[in-house]
């Protein structure tokens, strides 16, 4: 059996969280959160982590979720300047992931206040999808397998934005006169996308960037009394509801389509009255097929550290070194 504590870790845009494993199939254990900014490289912030917040901890193998492209060791962050070899942590035995994956191999070790229902039916067992709505937009899948799960990553968060009416359409235009060319649906449906998708509507509306004045993601959010970050929000729920949608169709995701990240669970009663699930099952001619697809809000504090431990554990077990109980 490998020797525990084991690391885990998610390695998003702006925070880098870490954890330790010490009974496999348990919760990780001395959760901490750093800023990324603060450090050079992710192996500075692995060692800050060991030392400062795991009692100089000596992990014989870790699991690194990482919020960017990965090819075989390598990685490389895309909105945090960190780029490498899981090598140059000098560890006995460390895999990668990427983030959204991590998140999607925590769906079947959530439950009861983890998740709150956001339409449709209760979710069934099948293929999963799950949409990561932060810094950046990711998206994964989930598929059964005989020995368990397997995780789908992919770049979904790239695909070209999704429009559903002509004011849809008149912000993405407004965001191609800005720059973003061609406009993302990462552009959008992100913390970041709340800023563009607030300045877009204020020329879309002739109220002016100037008089809309600078605002932050949470700034938007908290401001449900300012009628145009109240629009920003709305606008974001249906777009994601769309984009949602298209996800689910493309992996066939009957198991049910789960929504996490920083964003959502900050407004989970305005996504909950918001037009996300109409717009969800809004789609084409195939006639009650999106209306039978759950759709979860994950609400769980550290979910991708969840995941990331199971994958390890899933691993291990595989390689000999760990027996299951």
């Amino acid at each position: 059996m490998s020797a525990l504590p084991w690391l885990v870790a998610d390695i998003g845009g702006t925070n880098a969280r870490f954890g330790l494993v010490t009974v496999p199939g348990r919760a990780p254990e001395r959760v901490a959160v750093l800023a990324g900014a603060e450090y050079a490289s992710l192996p500075e912030a692995v060692a800050a982590y060991l030392a400062d917040h795991a009692g100089g901890a000596r992990p014989e193998a870790a699991c690194l979720a990482v919020a960017g492209p990965i090819d075989g060791d390598r990685y490389r962050l895309t909105n945090l300047p960190w780029a490498g070899s899981i090598g140059d942590l000098d560890l006995p035995y460390t895999t990668l992931l990427n983030d959204v994956e991590a998140l999607a191999l925590s769906l079947p070790h959530l439950g009861g206040d983890d998740l709150v229902s956001l339409g449709g039916p209760a979710p069934s067992y099948g293929v999963k999808a799950v949409l990561g709505a932060g810094t950046g937009l990711g998206v994964a899948g989930l598929v059964p397998a005989d020995e368990g799960w397997i995780p789908v990553p992919g770049e979904g968060g790239h695909v070209s934005v999704p429009v559903h009416d002509r004011r849809e359409l008149e912000v993405v235009r407004a965001l191609a006169e800005q720059g973003h060319r061609p406009v993302e649906a990462e552009h959008v449906l992100s913390g970041p996308g709340l800023v563009r998708l607030h300045r877009a509507l204020a020329l879309v509306n002739g109220v002016g960037l100037a008089q809309a004045g600078p605002m932050t993601a949470r700034d938007i959010v908290e401001r449900s009394e300012d009628r145009l970050c109240a629009e920003t929000v709305e606008v974001f729920c249906a777009m994601l509801g769309t984009f949602a949608g298209n996800v689910a169709l493309t992996l066939g995701a009957r198991g049910g389509l789960y929504l996490g990240g920083g964003v959502l669970p900050r407004i989970v009663e305005r996504v909950r009255a918001s037009d996300f699930r109409a717009r969800f099952e809004t789609g084409p001619n195939l006639p009650g097929y999106l209306s039978a697809i759950s759709t979860t809000l994950i609400v769980a504090p550290q979910p991708a550290l969840t995941g990331a431990a199971a994958w390890l554990t899933q691993r291990l077990s595989r390689r000999g070194v760990y027996e299951p109980a």
